[in-house]
């Protein structure tokens, strides 16, 4: 049976306790950060990956990002070989941006990554999710909470029919601020590649790290 936790005015530390317990033992979650709500669990966890892309209906070609708490955590599952790349993740992380980087490992994530040897990684700029990656000692992959196709919840009400009973917890974080999805990004040869536009645009990049 799904959980429901109201976090919209503060993160419960008992109920805090259970979701890390939660993801601990391999469940998975839906959660607020401020560009859509996403689903995930433990990305080390082979079992966690199956269940999302069962839950979402998601083709299993299609690769998932991960979520991190801190910027200093990226060197444990990415390469940053391009200067340029370490300026985007300076300037705009935390936020609604998500960088393509070169796997460290190659056989991380080999199950939910491309076989491009490449990662998605992001850190929210979100409360309640930065609390959460706080209190675990592993990544979370984390796509939009949705079925496959559809558009990314942005408040509990776009997600409740499709994922109840299908995920142990859903956090009710209020409506996501930005309510779009990340602004994807790679650097090819030293060039700033927008593989999807969100909030943040390529020339709001280009400005910030000027």
């Amino acid at each position: 049976m799904t959980k429901y936790y109201d976090w919209k005015e503060e993160i419960k530390k008992e109920e805090l306790k259970q979701v890390t317990e939660i993801l601990a033992n391999d469940g998975i979650i839906v959660f607020p950060t401020e560009t859509v709500y996403g689903i995930g669990g433990n990305a080390l966890s082979e079992s966690v990956i199956d269940k999302v892309y069962d839950v979402k209906k998601r083709p299993r070609e299609k690769a998932l990002n991960i979520i991190l708490a801190d910027k200093a955590d990226i060197e444990k599952y990415a390469n940053i070989k391009y200067d340029i790349e370490r300026k985007i993740i300076e300037k705009c992380m935390p936020g609604p941006i998500t960088m393509i980087l070169e796997k460290k490992e190659q056989s991380f994530g080999d199950t939910f990554t491309q076989d491009d040897n490449t990662i998605g990684i992001r850190i929210p700029d979100s409360k309640i999710i930065h609390t959460i990656l706080e209190n675990v000692d592993f990544p979370l992959i984390a796509p939009s909470a949705n079925i496959s196709g559809k558009p990314g919840g942005v408040e509990i009400s776009d997600i409740k029919k499709d994922f109840d009973g299908c995920v142990d917890v859903i956090i009710d974080g209020g409506r996501a601020k930005i309510a779009k999805p990340s602004t994807i990004v790679k650097v090819i040869n030293n060039e700033i590649v927008i593989l999807r536009e969100g909030e943040i645009t390529k020339e709001d990049i280009i400005e910030l790290i000027k």
